[in-house]
């Protein structure tokens, strides 16, 4: 492979150490967090590097010292796939914007750049994202490693939108991909985990700003279920809330507009009883767990009504996640949604009739994408039912949430689900081989590219090469249970 830029010249050890230490984390704020506080972890050494100079040079030395270098951005993942025992490279400083053409439609960004900022450069130029999942507070490169995706019928993940992806590899060198260059390198980095190249910048397929009209209702879950079909096509951008323990579905059906702003917000509704008085009962149902279902059919409640709302795509896509939680995801063939859902149906009715049963207190969130060519995507070659599932963290205390999600992953494997790959999960190797029809591929191209393992975290290693041993996060980070 021919790199597009010289390697940088070589450094003696004690050289390297000296060009780093302005980026080097001091030994006592080596610790590292993700956004839900459910996964820590102590590397080795963290650096914030400020040029692709500091990137060169971190990847050099770990090339010495043999060591894992993972790229990361705030942590929002709820898994390990962050995290890592050796160097931890921080990328917010690497997030300048590079180019905008409103023209052509494409903005040019460099990996690091958290989705808020980004989105502020389109509006001034009257540009937008054309799809949005339900939070911006990820970076770039981040929300292309991992298929991040919104919601759809004929709108597929949100690494599609990428037009050219510009990397540093292991051993040094830089090079660009894309759907005519090193393509297999590209469809490998749209899903790549962060392990085929440290992403330098991104160029991006964007579009004009727009406005949604946004009408929500709640309706029996039976009713949704049986034309679930009919309502996911009834408009552009369609999500679902399922509130098992009331038995209803909350319809958020979206499409573009040109009327006039009407966000919805009220204190009382919003922020008051929206978010505090329910996080108190969330705790009470954390001490006495059969009030949950009582904690379920109040939030239904609140937001029975029907509501229309109109405001820009990104107030509209976006939500408040409220408080920080455990979370997992699936994606299941499209066909199959309405067989799973009822089956999930079934299991949690059982649960509540038990009087030893399980008692989420949340909603379940449905979406749609398109399908796709992405190698990992978890909507390769399919039109694909997303599924999550979440347990709220009230006032920063844990809940229990591994029974509850081992048991729905069950019935989503059932149904051949595909994991999303920021949350954690725990199938292998030979599990995702059955999902994935271009796994090995993936595989073929992270040992073409990284043939020593330098961008092999815990995560990496563990669901793509099989490392043995104990789950990372069960032997070194403190999830607290």
């Amino acid at each position: 492979m021919t790199a597009e830029f010289p390697r940088p010249p070589s450094f003696s050890l004690p050289e390297l150490y000296a060009a780093l230490h302005p980026v080097t984390a001091p030994a006592t704020q080596s610790v590292f967090e993700n956004w839900g506080r459910t996964f820590r972890c102590e590397p080795l050494a963290i650096f914030d590097p400020t040029s692709e100079r500091h990137l060169e040079l971190i990847v050099e030395l770990a090339q010495r010292e043999k060591r894992t270098v993972r790229a990361v951005g705030v942590g929002h993942s709820p898994s390990d796939l962050a995290c890592t025992s050796d160097f931890l490279v921080r990328m917010g400083h690497m997030d300048k914007i590079i180019e905008v053409n409103a023209e052509k439609q494409y903005v040019i960004a460099q990996g690091g750049i958290i989705l808020q900022r980004l989105h502020a450069a389109l509006d001034a130029h009257g540009l937008a994202m054309i799809n949005l999942g339900s939070i911006s507070e990820q970076t770039l490169a981040g929300m292309v490693t991992t298929a991040t995706h919104g919601t759809g019928y004929d709108h597929p993940v949100l690494s599609t939108h990428v037009l050219a992806i510009r990397l540093l590899l292991p051993d040094g060198s830089r090079i660009t991909c894309s759907r005519t260059e090193n393509v297999d390198i590209f469809m490998a980095t749209l899903c790549g985990l962060g392990a085929t190249g440290i992403i330098l910048d991104i160029k991006m397929q964007v579009t004009e700003k727009f406005r949604l009209r946004e009408v929500q209702e709640t309706q029996p879950f039976d009713e949704v279920v049986n034309n679930l079909d009919s309502i996911f096509r009834s408009s552009e951008f369609v999500r679902l809330w399922w509130w098992p323990q009331d038995r209803k579905i909350r319809v958020s059906a979206m499409d573009k507009s040109i009327e006039p702003k009407r966000p919805l917000h009220s204190w009382l509704w919003h922020s008051f009883v929206g978010y505090h008085v329910v996080q108190l009962l969330l705790f009470i149902g954390l001490l006495l767990p059969s009030f949950n279902i009582s904690v379920g059919r109040f939030t239904s409640w609140l937001v029975r009504n029907r509501t229309v709302a109109v405001d820009d795509s990104l107030n509209v896509f976006n939500i408040d996640c409220k408080y920080r939680h455990h979370t997992t995801e699936w994606a299941l063939p499209y066909d199959h949604a309405q067989a799973c859902l009822r089956d999930l149906r079934d299991w949690l009715e059982k649960e509540f009739a038990d009087p030893n049963g399980l008692r989420p207190h949340c909603p379940l969130e449905l979406r749609v994408s398109a399908a796709d060519e992405v190698w990992l995507s978890p909507s390769y070659g399919q039109r694909t039912c997303w599924i999550g599932i979440m347990q709220y963290k009230p006032y920063g205390y844990n809940v229990p949430y591994r029974t509850l999600f081992r048991s729905f992953e069950d019935i989503l494997i059932r149904h051949g689900g595909r994991p999303h790959w920021a949350k954690a999960h725990h199938l292998r190797p030979d599990d995702l081989r059955a999902l994935y029809p271009r796994f090995d591929d993936f595989r073929a191209v992270l040992a073409r590219v990284d043939p020593q393992g330098m961008l092999r975290n815990e995560y990496v290693g563990r669901h793509i090469f099989g490392a043995e041993g104990p789950r990372f996060s069960e032997r070194v980070f403190k999830t607290r249970l």
